[in-house]
């Protein structure tokens, strides 16, 4: 959306990110084979580089979290038929 927002080509687009135009074009319709590198650097020119620190914060990690709160439930349920 960055590159159609700001018209520039494919060609252009894909030159500053030292890919292919192929790539670009997954990259584009989020295809999960294109590389992690690939997303950083089309964040650091557009000048989002900080999205992806925000992504990456451990705090944002749901699947963490949840799984943390399963095992702390596990731990202090009470005990059928016990004392507590």
């Amino acid at each position: 959306m960055a590159r159609k927002r700001r018209r520039e080509s494919l060609k252009d687009w894909s030159a500053r990110l030292q890919i292919s135009i192929p790539t670009l074009m997954k990259m584009e319709k989020g295809d999960p084979t294109v590389s992690m590198g690939v997303y950083a650097t089309a964040l650091w020119v557009i000048n989002r580089q900080d999205a992806l620190a925000a992504v990456a914060d451990p705090k944002e990690d749901l699947g963490a979290l949840e799984a943390e709160i399963r095992a702390a439930d596990r731990r202090y349920r009470p005990r059928e038929g016990g004392h507590g």
